[in-house]
């Protein structure tokens, strides 16, 4: 089964609680910087086996020391409720 998309306003209200995050062309998205090239792979890594638990994967690319990740639900045509749980685990995984 598919996900719902969210309403504007649903995805407005969610973003408040999403520090770091930014809304673009109807994606989540957020970009990292890290030390080296080995601390953004190693987030990337922490990334990866939260979004294989989830079954849901991130759109993103990786610079040297900075990832950036883009969310959305293919399937919903747009945001939806995972994206804003994933990203939320995203931001748990950055070291502090």
């Amino acid at each position: 089964m598919g996900q719902a998309r969210l309403t504007e306003e649903e995805v407005s209200a969610r973003s408040r609680d999403l520090p770091g995050w930014s809304i673009e062309d109807g994606k989540l998205v957020r970009a990292f910087q890290f030390e080296d090239f080995i601390a953004a792979f190693s987030f990337m890594t922490r990334v990866a086996l939260c979004a294989e638990q989830r079954n849901h994967h991130p759109e993103w690319e990786n610079v040297y020391n900075s990832v950036t990740i883009r969310l959305t639900s293919h399937d919903a045509g747009g945001l939806s409720e995972r994206d804003f749980e994933l990203a939320a685990a995203i931001n748990a995984a950055v070291p502090s």
